[in-house]
């Protein structure tokens, strides 16, 4: 029998097939990012945002709860099961969107995506990292995000500007025909199961198992329930750039192109630049990376509450995008170093829960403010919340792996460096005190 390797390199093959794959899931979302809201207010005459934002809440819920059980079932099921029914549930999503004649069908194309969302890009995440082990999962996280929200930025670039030039409906959700079934045959024919990962790595793992996965996932593991908190929250805010985004900048007098552009530049930052915060996360304190992201952010919303031109929104969104960039790939690795291979699929399956639910409290309260007190209100609040949730980190978080870099002590150290690079060349492989690893930059650029 073929001995089972864990590795990127040793299991390349698979892990691209996986990235590709994710592509296809989050090719699934970018279809409604930037023009289901016009939607509703021009085809079906809905004004109240909280009415607009419906879907959102209920692809929310329903991919929350999909997540969790796909944790559960993972290791019964199998992995590549549940990513292949979740592909099969999704090819009637574009199809009930280019023919919806009333909103409640729109909802009902939104369960049908949560579900496809809950399983094959969960089923991804776990597959991914059961591949690689212990030592790049950061990285591999990376990847991971990487694929699905480029996908986001462009599926939404481009059905923006199908529906700028060729109407609403129903062209723009042809990509989405394209993209379903591309994905259910790809996992069904190609794609492989990786319970013999998970057995390879159980032999060798010193992390302990958890008592009771749900509660210590939720809040009573300091550090997974801190990344727990903190996937909410993040979601929660992208569940209002996903809704009122959109609304912003129709009111603000934008084009429908426009609006799509500006859609489309926070995934594709947050997507380009998980290549890089995935690696950093394999070498400095995780809790300094999700920190820094979700402070950034925070800053952000608060900041584009006085936007005005193209190119505020464009520099904020950006900026958007990098905060959620640094967060993302770390929070899945974070939670992948503090759980036994065992249960670590039941862990992420509950971790992504609480993220996911984010979006449909964000559409909650992004909708019932917005109808009260305005869109630059609801914007206002959810920043203040994201900055919350860095504080939560910082009290609550710790490093437990001996070997990562604080990120403070590695720019201290720099600076030492520089400032005796005139009588020694600065070496970018020089090892950081105390820990006997090399500064990150050169594995980020190697």
């Amino acid at each position: 029998m073929k001995q089972t390797k864990l590795g990127l390199k040793e299991n390349w093959r698979q892990f691209t097939l996986l990235v590709i794959i994710n592509a296809f899931v989050g090719g699934m979302i970018g279809l409604e990012r930037s023009i289901l809201p016009q939607i509703a207010e021009v085809e079906f005459h809905i004004a109240a945002k909280t009415a607009i934002l419906s879907f959102i809440i209920v692809f929310g819920i329903v991919k929350a709860i999909t997540n969790y059980l796909t944790g559960k079932w993972a290791n019964k099921i199998g992995k590549k099961n549940l990513l292949t029914i979740g592909w099969l549930i999704g090819i009637p999503v574009p199809f009930v969107l280019m023919y919806a004649d009333s909103w409640n069908w729109i909802v009902a194309a939104n369960i049908l995506l949560g579900i496809n969302q809950g399983l094959a890009w969960s089923s991804t995440v776990m597959m991914k990292i059961d591949l690689v082990g212990e030592k790049q999962r950061g990285f591999a996280m990376g990847l991971n995000e990487f694929a699905g929200y480029i996908a986001v930025a462009v599926v939404a670039f481009l059905t923006g500007w199908i529906a700028s030039h060729y109407g609403l409906r129903p062209y723009p959700f042809y990509i989405g025909i394209v993209l379903a079934f591309l994905g259910f045959f790809g996992s069904w024919l190609f794609v492989k199961d990786t319970k013999h990962h998970i057995a390879q790595e159980t032999t060798t793992s010193k992390v302990p198992r958890l008592n009771k996965v749900f509660w210590e996932t939720t809040w009573k593991n300091k550090n997974l329930g801190s990344v727990t908190q903190a996937g909410l929250i993040n979601n929660l805010n992208d569940g209002m750039a996903w809704g009122i985004f959109p609304i912003l900048l129709l009111s603000k007098g934008f084009s429908i192109a426009e609006v799509g552009i500006v859609t489309a530049i926070y995934p594709a930052v947050w997507g380009i630049g998980q290549l890089f915060t995935g690696r950093l996360a394999d070498y400095f304190c995780k809790k300094d990376l999700l920190f820094l992201g979700m402070l950034l952010q925070g800053i952000a919303l608060i900041v584009l509450v006085f936007a005005q031109t193209m190119s505020h929104f464009i520099f904020l969104s950006a900026i958007l995008g990098f905060g959620t960039a640094m967060v993302y790939p770390t929070f899945l690795a974070t939670v992948a170093e503090n759980t036994h291979p065992t249960d670590r699929a039941n862990s992420l399956g509950v971790f992504r829960f609480w993220r996911d639910l984010g979006y449909a409290i964000g559409a909650i309260i992004t909708g019932v403010i917005a109808d009260a007190f305005g869109v630059n209100a609801s914007i206002m609040l959810i920043g203040l919340l994201t900055i919350g949730s860095a504080v939560v980190i910082v009290y609550r978080m710790r490093c437990i792996d001996n070997h990562s870099v604080k990120i403070w002590h590695w720019i201290t150290h720099r600076q030492q460096k520089d400032g005796t690079s005139c009588k020694h060349k600065t070496n970018f492989s020089v090892r950081t005190e105390g820990t006997g690893m090399p500064l990150p930059i050169a594995g980020v650029l190697g």
